[in-house]
C-alpha cells in the first residue's frame, strides 16, 4: 500500500536541503519505520499502534530512503514480491515523507520514480501499488495507471500499476520488423519462406525430400566477446531449430570471418566442440581471414514427419519443456542461460530428440525473443493469440523472473496440444493455452490479466 501524506504545496522560501535516494541500511530502516509510525499511526490514524506487517519481515523486501548528506532520513518507500515464489509481480508501499520535509524538493515523487527503476532492475514485470485516493493525480502524473479500488483503514484507496513494457520492447526490437523487411518474398515463389503452412518456421523443408534446413547468424558483439561460445551457439541454435521441427541434425556448414587466424581458430574450436557433442559433422563452409567478425551456420536435418510452428489452434494447451540446469553465461548475465555447455553429448542428443518422440501439433524453440516473445511467434503462425499462466512457468531458483522470460534459455521448447513431455533432464509444464484474441496475455495468481503484447510478433502472419 502506498500511503502518501501531503507531498505538494507552496514552496518555502529557504533553499531545499540536499538529499539522495539509496537502499536502506539497518540505521536507515529504523528511521524509516519510525517515520511511518509517526505519520500512519499518529498523524493519519490509518493503523492502531503499529503499521508493521508481514512484508516488513520478508527478507526479499527492498527499502529505499531519501537521506541528507549527514545521514538524516527524510522519507522512504518499500517494494517486495507479491507471492511466495518470486514470479516478477511486486508491490510498492508505505511511501512516507517526514512531516518537516514535505517541501524539500519533491521527495515523494523521487522515491516513487526510484522504486520503479529498482523494480525494473530486479526483473519485475508487474508492479502494483494501492494509494490514497487523494494522491491518485500525483501517481497519474508519474505515469501510473489506475485499475481498481480498495478501502484500507476506513480510507478510500485506488489500485495503480506502473506500466512495464520490457517484453513488448524486446519483441518490437528483435522480431516485429521482420514482416516489413521480408515483405514480398512470400510472393516470389510458392515455396518461399517455407510455403503455405510453414511460413515463419524454425527451418525450411526441401521439397520432395525428408531434409530440413536451418540457418542462423551470430551477433558480432558475441563473437568478439566470447569466440568459443559464439561457435558453440552457432551449432546450438541450429540444432534447436531442427529439434523444434522434429528433425535430427545430420550435418553442418559454416561461414566464419575474423580479423586474425587466432580469432578464427577460437570460433572454430567452439564449432567443433558442439558438432562433436550433437554428433553433427561439419561438412564444409567458408573461412575468411583479415575480415570483420561474423559467423553463420547452416544445419541439415532429416525427418519424415516434420512438426510445424503454426499448427496450433485456439484452445490448444501451451506447453514449455526447458532445461533448468546451468547458470548465466559469464558476461551475458540476464540474457543468455547456459544449460548446454556442461551437458554430455548423450544428454544433449536426448534433449534434441524429445519433440520428435512426442509429436505436438506445433512447436518452436525459445529464441532470443524469450519465452513470451516466442509464444507470440507460435501463436501468430497458428492464427491465434495466447494466455500464459505466469505462476506455472518453470524457472531456475533465484533468477529474476523478468530476465528468465526474456532470455535465451539454452534449451527450451514451446508446444501446442502436447502432453507434458517426460525427461530426466528437462522440466515440462502446461503454462497456458492458445486463444482467439491476437497477442499475448499474462494471467497472474490473483486472476488479473495484463497484456504483454497487443499485436503479432513478426508481422509475417499466419503460416
Amino acid at each position: 500500500m502506498f500511503d502518501v501524506p501531503v507531498l505538494t504545496g507552496a514552496r518555502r522560501a529557504q533553499e531545499a536541503p540536499a538529499w539522495v535516494i539509496r537502499v536502506a541500511d539497518a540505521a536507515d530502516l529504523a528511521a524509516y519505520r519510525a517515520i511511518r509510525r509517526d505519520v500512519f499511526v499518529g498523524e493519519q490514524g490509518l493503523f492502531a499502534g503499529t503499521d508493521h506487517d508481514d512484508i516488513d519481515d520478508d527478507p526479499r523486501t527492498v527499502v529505499l530512503v531519501a537521506a541528507t548528506a549527514a545521514g538524516d532520513v527524510l522519507g522512504g518507500v518499500r517494494l517486495a514480491p507479491a507471492t511466495a515464489r518470486d514470479i516478477g509481480w511486486w508491490t510498492g508501499g508505505r511511501l512516507v515523507v517526514r512531516r518537516g520535509a514535505r517541501h524539500a524538493g519533491g521527495i515523494g515523487s523521487a522515491l516513487v520514480r526510484e522504486a520503479c527503476r529498482e523494480a525494473v532492475s530486479r526483473g519485475v514485470l508487474r508492479f502494483d501499488a494501492t494509494v490514497q485516493e487523494r494522491n491518485e493525480p500525483l501517481f497519474r502524473h508519474l505515469g501510473w495507471v489506475r485499475w481498481g479500488e480498495a478501502v484500507i483503514g476506513g480510507a478510500p484507496h485506488v489500485r495503480m500499476r506502473w506500466p512495464i513494457d520490457r517484453i513488448a520492447d524486446l519483441v518490437g526490437a528483435m522480431k516485429l520488423p521482420l514482416g516489413d523487411v521480408l515483405a514480398g518474398i512470400r510472393d516470389d515463389h510458392p515455396e518461399a519462406l517455407g510455403g503455405d503452412g510453414w511460413v515463419g518456421d524454425d527451418g525450411a523443408l526441401v521439397s520432395g525430400t525428408d531434409v530440413v534446413v536451418a540457418t542462423d547468424a551470430i551477433l558480432p558483439a558475441l563473437i568478439d566477446k566470447d569466440p568459443e561460445w559464439a561457435g558453440w551457439c552457432g551449432v546450438l541454435v541450429n540444432v534447436n531449430d531442427l529439434s523444434a521441427m522434429g528433425a535430427r541434425a545430420v550435418g553442418l556448414m559454416d561461414a566464419v570471418s575474423a580479423a586474425t587466424p587466432s580469432a578464427v581458430r577460437r570460433i572454430v574450436s567452439g564449432l567443433r566442440s558442439a558438432a562433436v557433442a550433437w554428433d553433427a559433422p561439419i561438412l564444409g563452409g567458408h573461412t575468411q581471414l583479415r575480415g570483420a567478425s561474423s559467423l553463420a551456420v547452416t544445419a541439415l536435418g532429416r525427418t519424415t514427419a516434420p512438426i510445424p510452428g503454426g499448427g496450433g489452434r485456439g484452445g490448444h494447451r501451451l506447453g514449455l519443456t526447458v532445461d533448468l540446469h546451468g547458470r548465466w553465461r559469464r558476461g551475458f548475465e540476464g540474457r543468455q542461460w547456459d544449460s548446454t555447455s556442461t551437458r554430455t553429448g548423450e544428454e544433449l542428443r536426448h534433449l534434441a530428440g524429445l519433440l520428435a518422440a512426442h509429436r505436438p501439433a506445433a512447436a518452436k524453440d525459445v529464441s532470443m525473443a524469450g519465452i513470451v516473445g516466442t509464444t507470440a511467434m507460435l501463436a501468430e503462425a497458428s492464427g491465434t493469440g495466447a494466455r500464459i499462466d505466469v505462476a506455472d512457468i518453470p524457472a531456475p531458483p533465484d533468477v529474476a523472473f523478468g530476465d528468465w522470460l526474456t532470455c535465451f534459455p539454452g534449451f527450451g521448447m514451446l508446444t501446442a496440444d502436447a502432453p507434458e513431455i517426460p525427461s530426466p533432464l528437462a522440466h515440462s509444464a502446461t503454462i497456458g493455452e492458445l486463444s482467439a484474441e491476437p497477442g499475448v496475455v499474462l494471467r497472474w495468481p490473483d486472476g488479473v490479466e495484463t497484456r504483454a503484447l497487443d499485436t503479432d510478433a513478426t508481422g509475417l502472419g499466419q503460416a
